[in-house]
């Protein structure tokens, strides 16, 4: 009999779960080091009792950068069975995590079959399918649809849920008065804004949090504190709303802790990359140290088609000072719902910022690819550097469809016999080096 509620309550109790054993061995880490760690909440172990297929992952700062891929149909893009290929591309391609993030249509079958058969991490955003469910205008819900949908997406196996309980009524004054560039452009700090407006009422994810905290506790759900308030452009980064937003997320994490539920804290949002480390660093102070989930941040306002990118500089930089989890970003950002080859793209950049952000915090064994790369670079074995590469099919793409001359079919069609690696390897061997 399972003598804990939570990864948390069992980490404090001194009970090592078998989600602790496979992370800890994933991480390179003692049993001992990542269940202390899971009981400060400086981890999280993302692992609802019914995600049963769940290949259980940790998210911390001390742990390998994971990264997330939103999915989910829209209105005008509405095919289930595209998106189930999304996710499995996804997982494919090392995503640790999977948002769902429909916003149309019967929502609970295809989150259902998430949970029944993706091993990543699942992720919500229960206020999205609130209206959605009840097929209610926003204005119509009441607190207690919105506590009865987290209640079902718990049920149904999501790992986390993002839940924008940071914004109350004094934030309705605040955006008014302070007139931000971009105002709110978190799709479900927006709708929270809203329904605040609209009904007079306080934030009931705000209002009811305790309620929300014995639904979490039962399922075992993280809760991922949204930063409703996150900079939409770089003229509103680290502005007055944001920063206050992060405050309060800081006073929940607390609350959640007492009660052994599992917290990540969101974060920004586009950010000039100069200010970068700063916000992660203050995060880690007023957040105790909580695992940091940012969107990017994206470090320029002007790429759209090319966000995957911009947010890739960013989540490098933000992960190497901090920031536990990427949410990747597509080159369809702004612009449209991402088809399979944005969601490729997307997860290539951000599977880089977080490689390279592990190299540079020193995370165990992060560079033994990367030697293991440079070992067949120098000894011009293609297959070996293909079984190196983060996507080795565009790799093997580029070269088989500009392949060199066959009597230098060692190097590549750039170089040629002038390739400095065959030239210093023939020099050091005393071979006679060929150039012509």
């Amino acid at each position: 009999m399972q003598n804990y509620t939570t990864q948390m309550d069992a980490a404090r109790k001194g009970i090592v779960t078998p989600q602790m054993k496979i992370v800890a061995e994933k991480e390179h880490m003692t049993e001992e080091k990542l269940r202390q760690l899971v009981a400060e909440g400086k981890v999280a172990i993302c692992a609802n009792k019914n995600h049963t297929c769940l290949d259980p992952e940790g998210v911390g700062s001390m742990l390998r950068t994971k990264i997330n891929v939103n999915l989910g149909v829209s209105r005008d893009m509405k095919d289930y069975d595209l998106e189930m290929e999304k996710v499995m591309s996804a997982v494919r391609m090392g995503a640790e995590s999977i948002m769902d993030l429909s916003s149309h249509g019967n929502t609970q079958p295809f989150r259902q079959k998430l949970c029944r058969e993706c091993p990543a991490m699942i992720g919500t955003v229960p206020v999205y399918d609130s209206v959605i469910h009840y097929q209610r205008d926003l204005d119509t819900l009441t607190a207690k649809d919105f506590l009865d949908v987290i209640r079902l997406h718990a049920q149904d196996g999501v790992d986390f849920v993002t839940l924008h309980c940071g914004i109350t009524r004094k934030t309705i004054e605040q955006i008014r008065k302070h007139q931000r560039k971009m105002n709110i452009v978190s799709r479900g700090g927006s709708l929270v804004f809203a329904w605040m407006s609209m009904t007079g009422q306080e934030n009931p994810f705000y209002e009811y949090f305790d309620e929300i905290l014995d639904i979490c506790e039962e399922y075992d759900v993280t809760i991922s504190l949204g930063d409703a308030c996150r900079p939409g452009c770089l003229a509103d980064a680290t502005d007055v709303c944001q920063i206050e937003e992060l405050v309060r997320l800081g006073e929940l994490t607390k609350r959640a802790w007492a009660h052994n539920v599992q917290v990540m804290v969101e974060g920004p949002g586009h950010v000039p990359l100069n200010q970068i480390a700063a916000n992660m660093e203050v995060q880690k102070t007023l957040c105790m140290g909580a695992p940091f989930y940012v969107l990017g941040p994206l470090v320029t306002d002007i790429a759209p088609g090319y966000d995957h990118i911009t947010a890739a500089i960013g989540g490098a930089v933000a992960a190497m000072n901090g920031a536990s989890f990427l949410c990747y970003v597509t080159p369809a950002e702004h612009l449209a719902l991402p088809n399979l080859e944005d969601v490729k793209q997307g997860i290539i950049a951000s599977k880089i910022a977080a490689h390279a952000a592990d190299i540079a915090k020193g995370i165990p064994h992060a560079r033994d690819i990367d030697d293991k790369m440079a070992d067949a670079r120098k000894a011009l074995d293609w297959d070996a550097q293909f079984e190196c590469a983060l996507d080795p099919e565009t790799a093997k793409k580029i070269r088989n469809d500009r392949l060199p001359e066959d009597d230098h079919s060692d190097t590549c069609s750039m170089c040629g016999k002038f390739c400095a690696v065959r030239s210093m390897n023939k020099a050091l061997a005393g071979e006679h080096i060929d150039i012509l």
